[in-house]
């Protein structure tokens, strides 16, 4: 089991101001991930406006609670988190 967040952003907020902020976000999941915080993947959705919507990807409900507590785009004010339980099956 994985736990997928998705983000979606509050009503209102301008693309400046994602923009302005993703430096301290990436700053963020970087550090979260060096320090194995079980992220395994994220991004933003491309259509129809990258910086609208984003998902990641993390290995445990925990490490997705973790990480929204600290998420700069959350604390500071900009998008609404949700969690779902992803039953993933990976074909490699």
């Amino acid at each position: 089991m994985e736990f997928v967040v998705l983000y979606s952003l509050h009503e209102g907020v301008e693309r400046s101001r994602v923009l302005e902020t993703y430096h301290r976000h990436q700053a963020y999941y970087e550090a979260f991930r060096a320090d194995g915080g079980g992220l395994v993947a994220l991004g933003p959705f491309q259509t129809p406006d990258p910086a609208a919507a984003s998902m990641g990807i993390f290995t445990s409900r925990q490490d997705a609670e973790r990480f929204i507590a600290g998420d700069p785009f959350i604390t500071e004010g900009l998008a609404e988190p949700r969690i779902l339980e992803w039953d993933v099956v990976r074909f490699e």
